[in-house]
């Protein structure tokens, strides 16, 4: 077998297919680099093939992909209740029991997390358009994913979730009201005793990029898709002027949010976002925010 680093996961993989056997990344494209230097990830191929273990997962379809997974025995996944697509009778789904103050939902419903044990076949569909994105880890490694992006992940990849930190209020008194543009809460997977498989669904396009020390930038917040542990965030406001009126003050509303991103470490954006919307003044924001007037 010939290895390479493959230049999406970052991981060693064989060179002789025509796809990474653990990202699916195509091995025989061309990469794809901006002018600003965002590297495109390139779309898992229909009918691709990801290894882990004795077991392994078929991507299928394109604008909707569908992970489609043949668990060998004791193998086993977990993933949201919500993206179950289908399983055979023989596949086993028991309740996951998570730690601590476990309460997230999705558009008002509770989420419940699921285990997924073979032998047996397993199908998962986040039921949006967009990419599924494989992120291989190796034993040790950890990543930082957005909320409700995590589509699922073998089942020796350790989860917990934290604050994102990313927030604002508007309002006053009872009339206040605190705003979180990219989720509440934050996902971080880390792989313990061995190489695991974390799967994610992106809307739009993904794009990747390696910040050096220090360097640092700006993004739509719900845009984050996953960054290393390495990178830190924090929210940044911009208050622009008009014809010489400053919008800074209260009696004036309109500004630009963002997350600021500082290096080192990888991050990854996704091409479809929803701005935040909500047009009173800020009250309150974590300290440490960053504002700009221009």
């Amino acid at each position: 077998m010939s290895t390479y680093t493959c230049r999406y996961c970052r991981q060693p993989s064989d060179a002789s297919s025509g796809t990474c056997p653990l990202c699916g990344a195509p091995t025989d494209i061309r990469e794809e680099i901006s002018d600003s230097g965002w590297v495109e990830q390139p779309a898992i191929r229909d009918m691709a093939r990801l290894q882990f273990g004795q077991s392994h997962c078929q991507i299928v379809g394109a604008m909707v992909p569908v992970a489609e997974f043949s668990l060998a025995q004791n193998d086993m996944i977990y993933f949201s209740h919500h993206v179950l697509l289908w399983t055979e009778l023989n596949a086993q789904l028991t309740n996951m029991p998570l730690k601590g103050a476990w309460n997230r939902k999705l558009a008002g419903l509770p989420l419940v997390m699921v285990e997924g044990r073979g032998p047996g076949r397993i199908a998962l569909s986040d039921n949006h358009a967009g990419e599924v994105i494989a992120l291989p880890l190796g034993h040790g490694e950890a990543m930082w994913v957005r909320e409700h992006r995590f589509l699922c992940s073998t089942g020796n990849i350790k989860y917990h979730w934290d604050r994102t930190g990313i927030w604002y209020t508007t309002g006053s008194g009872d009339d206040s009201k605190t705003h979180y543009p990219m989720g509440m809460f934050g996902d971080t997977f880390a792989a313990e005793g061995g190489p695991g498989l974390l799967l994610l669904h992106a809307r739009g396009n993904t794009f990747i990029r390696d910040l050096s020390q220090g360097q640092t930038m700006l993004i739509q917040p719900s845009s984050l898709l996953y960054r290393d542990l390495s990178v830190r965030m924090q929210l940044h406001l911009e208050y622009p002027h008009n014809n010489g009126i400053s919008f800074w003050s209260n009696r004036w509303s309109y500004r630009n949010i963002w997350v600021r991103l500082h290096g080192p470490g990888r991050v990854a954006v996704q091409s479809a976002y929803a701005p935040p919307e909500d047009a009173e003044p800020i009250r309150n924001s974590p300290r440490g925010t960053t504002r700009h007037r221009w």
